[in-house]
């Protein structure tokens, strides 16, 4: 199978697929929290958020730190840069097939108007 993403796009995307990871970046971003204070707040088991927690972390999106009993998470350092730049690119990339669609539909309506006036 021909492979389109490097592999660490293709961790960080899928890491980002699932609604609840999504989910978990957005409170992260407010603010350092505990597995137990994230599995509070997205009503579902322990086990169910670290599962989460690890895809994230394997996609260097989060990082955790142990102290005591307690596990804490916060964003990882490199945030979405990579992901970003690619998003961006292909952007750019549609933006530009669409303009030259519009263009190719102006051209026809013009030739179009140009046959019914004479």
């Amino acid at each position: 199978m021909v492979q389109y993403l490097s592999p660490p796009l293709d961790l960080s995307f899928a890491a980002l697929s699932d609604a609840t990871r999504r989910g978990i970046i957005d409170q992260l971003g407010r603010g350092d929290a505990s597995i137990t204070s994230l599995a509070d707040k997205f009503q579902m088991t322990l086990t169910g958020m670290k599962k989460h927690v690890q895809v994230l972390e394997r996609a260097g999106l989060v990082v955790t730190q142990k102290v005591g009993r307690v596990r804490t998470c916060k964003l990882g350092k490199h945030g979405l840069k990579a992901e970003a730049e690619w998003i961006e690119a292909h952007r750019k990339l549609f933006e530009a097939r669409f303009e030259a669609l519009d263009e190719i539909i102006s051209e026809m309506k013009q030739e179009g108007s140009d046959d019914t006036a004479s």
